[in-house]
């Protein structure tokens, strides 16, 4: 699967996340406690049923949580929950990929690329700074370094998350 990077506003992303995430909140909540209510009412007081409710308000924020995520409101936010699960499958691999690194492999290259610049994309969107971590900005200086000397831009555009396949095999 091919993933590209995007510019997004981190203002507005944060602004929409907090939204997002307040009214989820607040329909769990609400479906919560109208399905403990109807269960409670139907069949008597019960812990069990109370805790059914929930499991049942759960479900159901999360069913209409899937059939809004595809809306254009959703861009930014939909955008930075692929990009951590991005991010995340190249952590998986940062070990066998900073091997590869040593042996000037290309693809290895781009992914570790990707996960700085990904990594540093997260940060700015989430309001953070990345300069705290000493290790991590010597390995991106290391990663920009060699792929100056094979002549590759300094940046990468989008990733092919099938390429993690060939590290999968160490």
């Amino acid at each position: 699967m091919v993933f590209t990077l995007e510019h997004h506003d981190p203002e507005t992303y944060r602004r929409k996340a907090r939204m997002i995430s307040f009214a989820m909140a607040g329909q769990l909540i609400i479906f919560g406690l109208l399905f403990s209510m109807l269960l409670t009412s139907t069949f008597g007081s019960s812990l069990w049923l109370n805790a059914l409710g929930v499991l049942l308000g759960l479900l159901a924020t999360s069913a209409l949580f899937a059939v809004l995520r595809e809306r254009p409101w959703m861009t930014e936010v939909r955008y930075v929950w692929q990009l951590k699960h991005h991010l995340s499958q190249v952590s998986g691999y940062l070990s066998q990929l900073r091997k590869a690194v040593e042996e000037n492999n290309r693809t290895a290259l781009d992914l570790l690329t990707f996960y700085h610049q990904g990594m540093a994309q997260l940060a700015e969107l989430n309001g953070r700074t990345t300069d705290d971590d000493a290790e991590r900005l010597a390995e991106k200086m290391q990663v920009k370094i060699k792929r100056e000397e094979l002549g590759l831009p300094p940046q990468v555009e989008s990733i092919d998350t099938h390429d993690l396949q060939a590290f999968k095999r160490g």
